[in-house]
């Protein structure tokens, strides 16, 4: 009788199967951006030549339907979607700084097409399609599903919360002192549309609410982060202290404490911080890992104290806003279209 295999023997059958599959996925799904992208270029020829109007888009439709019965995405809508795919990542603003910077040809935009573009579904593209307007804001979108693997379900729910205008404001207000850390890695304001938590809210409800979504927590404060309790206890002399959320980041190799606070900032909660980041360095820091880096997540802020507070502070401490409902994007596009309109003046 042979001898039973092991469950780690089928697990690396199992592992070999799923990364045959992934691969298999990945090139189904660059040849059909790639076929995409050509047909679009035949479309968007035709269309802008004069030689095809709307009714020769319908009919090449149907041809494709009758031809290929059950072949999806080929109808009128979808063909125009295709000419709009092309368009756009050919256009000279969207493909000369891209790519490269020598002049701009049909083979450039294809290569960025195959190397970029081919990395995100479909689906992908049809949401930034639909639900951005300039270049950075497509690059933005485009680069966050390949490095976050955002599902589309994550990317229209980072589509619909603004992440871009949230992301670029919130950078142009990091302290001089977070200035080292990686762009994009902190956010504010945070938004927390699926807590679902009732106006007038308390601390604990909004704790509570968090550790239930635990999940789409770690998606909205972003990549690399490790959660490691709430309430996390620390002993500082004969009392024991309980802050709110603990993370640990790993591209920074540190620990990132995220205190709650339902109320707008006030400096004395930067007391309490600091004395938990202090208290993490001493006891639960390790030698190899950087300091630890504070969060103070309150419900809203004023930026006049909020820079009193922080001009003697020598921790690395972020204040951040948080939302439990969906921030209009038009308004922070507003806000986003001032703060460009403050730098091109200086």
């Amino acid at each position: 009788m042979s001898k039973p295999k092991t469950k780690v023997e089928f697990e690396q059958v199992a592992l070999l199967i799923e990364e045959a599959r992934n691969r298999a996925f990945q090139k189904v799904n660059e040849e059909l951006v790639l076929l995409y992208f050509k047909v679009g270029n035949i479309v968007s020829g035709k269309v802008s030549a004069g030689a095809w109007g709307d009714n020769t888009v319908e009919e090449l439709a149907g041809y494709i339907a009758s031809k290929y019965p059950g072949l999806q995405g080929f109808n009128r809508r979808g063909l125009y979607r295709m000419r709009q795919f092309f368009e756009t990542y050919t256009a000279p603003e969207f493909v000369s700084p891209v790519v490269t910077q020598i002049e701009q040809s049909e083979n450039e935009a294809l290569r960025f097409v195959s190397a970029v573009l081919t990395q995100i579904s479909w689906t992908h593209h049809l949401l930034i399609l639909s639900k951005t307007r300039t270049t950075e804001e497509k690059l933005f979108y485009i680069h966050a599903c390949i490095n976050e693997h955002w599902s589309t379900r994550e990317l229209e729910r980072q589509l619909n919360s603004a992440v871009f205008e949230r992301t670029v404001l919130a950078n142009k207000k990091v302290p001089a002192l977070m200035k080292q850390l990686p762009q994009n890695l902190f956010k504010d304001p945070y938004i927390f549309e699926f807590l679902d938590l009732p106006d007038g809210h308390s601390e604990t409800d909004l704790e509570k609410a968090l550790m239930l979504n635990l999940q789409k927590i770690i998606l909205e404060i972003g990549k690399g982060f490790t959660y490691m309790g709430h309430q996390y206890r620390l002993q500082v002399g004969n009392k024991d202290y309980y802050t709110d959320l603990l993370f640990y980041q790993r591209d920074l190799q540190c620990l990132v404490l995220f205190e709650l606070k339902i109320q707008e900032f006030e400096p004395e909660f930067l007391g309490k911080l600091n004395f938990y980041l202090e208290a993490l360095d001493r006891d639960v820091k390790r030698p190899f890992e950087n300091s630890s880096i504070g969060v103070l997540l309150c419900k809203g802020k004023d930026t006049a104290v909020v820079e009193y507070a922080m001009a003697r502070n020598t921790s690395p401490a972020i204040i951040a806003d948080y939302e439990t409902k969906l921030i209009p994007k038009k308004l922070l596009a507003n806000k986003l279209h001032q703060l460009i309109e403050q730098l091109s003046k200086r």
